[in-house]
């Protein structure tokens, strides 16, 4: 099957590498023309790994082009709720529509909670819980409008489901979203606007593929790998796999996003490996 979302449009935040860019290329290989978003920066408290850069945006955009689709790149914070709205309004000024929306940005943010500043429990809280607020916000008068309906899609991790150790800012944040989740799905059904969360595992990103997050799980490690660490990884999976595949999360968001699923609204959907059911 081929053109899943054909002749839609999707915004994706946090779209310059990792899960954001393989959501924006795996949507327009099924049709879709794509609004991208990103800081294109570091946030202040996140040092475990590098920030994404305009580069990796114009890469994003690259590849985007390359499956045949139009995309409107802005850098954006998704904290920064008038630049949020200015970047998804040029875009479907743009491309003249919005049908599809991936919250998607966010940060992984880890300390004990007895060493866990207000500053980086502020920064994380603001990204990846009022930051998707915002992202939705900014959407919904567009998908409104569209009179079509649409669907949302919200990036969330098995610590919306799980309690995480050494990540209580993260987790706070990842358990919010999937209470927004709920209560837009419940307010604008009627719209036929289906609102839905997905929860990976570890994923195959920059994001966790550096030294910091390495050093993290194989403290005693004096030179950590990418092979050594992935035996660490693999014991929170029920699946013997280490992490999953962007491809993985991304064919998720898009089976969401597409006809396929449009009696499936407020549910929050593993993509864990069995991670969760341990």
């Amino acid at each position: 099957m081929s053109g899943r979302v054909e002749g839609k449009v999707a915004l994706v935040t946090g779209a310059a590498r990792g899960q954001g860019r393989s959501h924006c290329v795996r949507l327009a290989e099924e049709g879709a023309d794509i609004i991208a978003v990103d800081l294109c920066g570091p946030a202040e408290t996140i040092n475990l790994y590098p920030a994404p850069n305009e580069g990796d945006l114009t890469e994003t955009a690259r590849l985007v082009e390359e499956a045949g689709r139009q995309i409107v790149t802005a850098k954006a914070d998704v904290r920064d709720a008038g630049a949020l709205r200015d970047a998804v309004g040029t875009g479907v000024a743009q491309l003249g529509r919005l049908d599809i929306v991936c919250a998607n940005a966010g940060v992984l943010g880890l300390g004990s909670a007895l060493e866990l500043g207000i500053t980086e429990w502020r920064e994380v809280i603001d990204i990846n819980l009022t930051g998707v607020w915002n992202t939705c916000q900014a959407a919904l008068p567009h998908l409104l409008d569209g009179g079509q309906g649409g669907s949302i899609v919200i990036t969330s991790s098995t610590g919306g489901l799980k309690g995480l150790a050494n990540a209580a800012h993260y987790t706070s944040a990842k358990h919010g979203v999937v209470g927004m989740m709920r209560s837009l799905a419940n307010e604008f059904g009627s719209h036929s606007i289906r609102v839905n969360t997905v929860h990976p595992t570890t994923v195959d990103t920059p994001m966790i593929q550096n030294e910091g997050i390495r050093r993290l799980f194989e403290p005693a490690n004096p030179s950590p790998t990418r092979e050594s660490t992935a035996v660490v990884m693999q014991a929170n999976n029920i699946l013997p796999i280490p992490w999953v595949e962007p491809d993985d999360v991304s064919n998720v968001v898009l089976f969401l996003a597409s006809d396929e699923a449009r009696y499936i609204t407020g549910v929050a959907l593993p993509v864990d490996a069995g991670y969760t059911i341990r």
